[in-house]
């Protein structure tokens, strides 16, 4: 089955520890990729802004990664090319190479210099997670702090989020607070993302999604990528795929089935994960078919719903 994830953090961790994204023991890479057709992959620049003495000095490193990421694609141009419009990626399946689609996870990067946008946007970032889970420029992040839970995004992330919309960027709601989901709602007209979130509902863990949200997320021909991180799957915390399946069949019911996507969050998290890394979705997918999802319904999971957006958006 051909995959897109919406969700990974391996480029941040290959840049700390020197592995090649070709061939390691990581969550992803381009072999584990090409043997599983995961076709696209959203690589994640993360920063957490609280390791650095200041945000322009989070900013360099940020700059230093993507350096980094752009080095592999070159290396290994001859199985996998990035992505920076709708069009690279529909060449590249023709082709038969693997798609990369940069990302940033911590929009707080741009600070107080809303010209960063556009430097993100010429070094080949499409999607921004607006906030990681701590407060920035731009918002506030998920918290179980009720007050900060409902504020919402301050105003450069408001400019932040329009300049994105006019740059073809996907902006991400996943770890922003709900008061920032509500205002990113108003601010698009079009799709935007939750890259790598599940439904509240099921496991009632502030990362997630509400039934309000994710409707809203539907209207807007948007998707939430189900993440794979143990303690937004289940309480048991042990990443189980009938969990997986359980949120799955949440979202369906309530929004329906064009909403869902894949953002497993591989090198992003620690502990138990029943699919352990990106050569394992076949035990989603299996586990889904056994539970009477039809093939075009699966298609749409694992694939279809996330190019949809790619299509839209980029």
């Amino acid at each position: 089955m051909p995959i897109i994830d919406l969700h990974c953090d391996t480029i941040s961790v290959l840049l700390e520890s020197g592995e090649p994204l070709l061939s390691s023991d990581r969550n992803v890479s381009i072999e584990k990729m090409h043997s599983a057709d995961v076709f696209c992959q959203f690589f994640a620049m993360f920063i957490r802004l609280t390791d650095f003495k200041s945000v322009d000095a989070a900013y360099e490193y940020l700059k230093k990664m993507q350096s980094h990421y752009l080095r592999e694609m070159e290396q290994n141009r001859e199985y996998i090319r990035p992505v920076l419009c709708a069009s690279d990626l529909h060449q590249n399946r023709e082709e038969k190479k693997l798609s990369g689609i940069l990302t940033v996870e911590e929009g707080g990067v741009i600070g107080d210099s809303p010209e960063r946008l556009e430097e993100l946007h010429d070094m080949g970032v499409r999607l921004i997670t607006l906030t990681w889970n701590y407060e920035n420029s731009l918002g506030y992040p998920n918290s179980d702090d009720p007050a900060v839970m409902g504020a919402g995004l301050k105003p450069l992330g408001k400019q932040i989020v329009e300049r994105m919309n006019e740059l073809h960027m996907l902006v991400d709601v996943s770890h922003l607070s709900d008061g920032g989901f509500w205002d990113v709602m108003e601010l698009t007209s079009g799709p935007f993302v939750a890259s790598h979130s599940n439904a509240r509902a099921v496991r009632d863990f502030r990362r997630n999604l509400t039934d309000e949200m994710l409707r809203a997320l539907a209207e807007r021909g948007g998707v939430t990528g189900i993440n794979f991180y143990h303690k937004f799957l289940g309480e048991d915390g042990q990443g189980s795929v009938a969990d997986m399946v359980r949120h799955i069949k949440h979202i369906r019911k309530v929004a329906g089935i064009d909403v869902i996507a894949l953002g497993s969050d591989f090198d992003g998290f620690s502990g138990p994960c029943e699919v352990r890394d990106c050569t394992q979705f076949y035990k989603l997918t299996d586990a889904l078919t056994a539970a009477g999802f039809t093939d075009e319904e699966i298609e749409k999971i694992c694939w279809k719903n996330a190019l949809r957006v790619i299509d839209s958006v980029l």
